[in-house]
């Protein structure tokens, strides 16, 4: 048999291509694509069982019907998160659904501390003088992290990961999230309430899940409550902040820095070349203009390391599959 994967990176075909071959030998084989499964794409599944989607692909109801009608009864996703899957619909119309639930904390952990120290120590703007022989330190003045507030919401696998970090720089550690780290408590942190953390925290990075009750966490309200010189990163998911709110509270001089991996509507733009377009999101555009941002392009779990372990968990949820097993990874059975 030979499984459909959407939205392949060139970087990432050798991996998921190994991935497959370790699980199932020569038995069955994968053919990636570079395009992403949408409503225009979708008619190119038609007679396969299995098709492998990321983060960037499009399964709204529409194109779960399609999927259906030509065949398919079971999308992988190669990522933690789904929430571009409508899994009711999937459920109408009989399409198993799964996800990888873990792979590395370390990748994500670690690059959101690459933009924490980016932003903080103006890397970006010193190696584009640099470049131009302009070796002036003029608005280039960082401070230390050691010694300060660093704050995590949601501290899971990635958020213990970023504070072991910070307790590596000397930081003092302030978490939030509905249930407690034993690991970060092990480091000294302290639990406080969300508004604390925004009032507090010198460092505010945030690894939880987009979820209801957590989408625009970081609204205007909470923006207000952050210190006027505070460092803010998002490498999770970029609905957590209400980037209109972000937008002005920049314009009104206010952060020190702001790093984000992340975008609330991202889709259709990150893993895009745009270079020759138009950008036609005024917001993402407004948010390029400041010095103090830098916006990556949803690239945190990009490591060899971390990625090799999403094909390898995608190749065995196709093997749960194919063997009629509901594994721990299924979102829908």
């Amino acid at each position: 048999m030979e499984f459909l994967a959407y939205g392949v990176l060139a970087d990432e075909r050798a991996l998921l291509q190994e991935a497959v071959r370790a699980e199932f030998g020569t038995a069955h084989t994968v053919r990636p694509l570079d395009v992403f499964l949408n409503r225009d794409t979708v008619p190119t599944a038609a007679g396969y069982d299995t098709v492998l989607t990321g983060v960037n692909d499009e399964l709204d109801a529409e194109v779960l019907r399609a999927l259906a009608a030509g065949g398919t009864r079971f999308v992988a996703q190669r990522s933690t998160g789904f929430n571009n899957i409508d899994l009711d619909a999937a459920r109408d119309h009989g399409i198993a659904v799964a996800r990888v639930a873990h792979y590395s904390p370390y990748s994500v952990a670690e690059f959101a501390w690459t933009l924490a120290l980016a932003v903080n120590r103006r890397v970006v703007r010193s190696a584009i003088r640099t470049r131009d022989f302009d070796f002036r330190l003029d608005g280039l003045l960082g401070r230390d992290f050691h010694g300060r507030t660093a704050g995590v919401l949601g501290t899971g696998k990635i958020g213990a990961a970023f504070a072991r970090i910070a307790h590596g720089f000397g930081m003092r550690l302030l978490g939030s999230d509905v249930r407690q780290s034993p690991q970060c408590l092990a480091l000294g942190m302290e639990y406080v309430s969300p508004d604390r953390l925004f009032a507090e925290s010198d460092l505010l990075s945030l690894h939880a899940p987009l979820l209801p009750e957590t989408h625009h966490v970081v609204d205007a309200a909470a923006l207000a409550r952050m210190k006027d010189d505070a460092v803010l990163v998002n490498s999770s998911r970029g609905g957590l902040i209400d980037t209109d709110a972000l937008v002005e509270t920049l314009r009104a001089g206010r952060l020190d820095g702001v790093g984000l991996d992340v975008y609330e509507e991202e889709a259709g733009v990150f893993h895009h070349d745009k270079s020759l377009e138009v950008m036609t999101d005024d917001t993402l555009a407004r948010l390029m203009t400041f010095s103090n941002v830098i916006v990556s392009s949803h690239q945190a779990y990009f490591t060899k390391d971390a990625v090799g372990q999403i094909m390898a968990a995608t190749a065995a949820n196709v093997a749960d599959h194919l063997a009629g097993r509901a594994g721990e990874n299924f979102l829908v059975a």
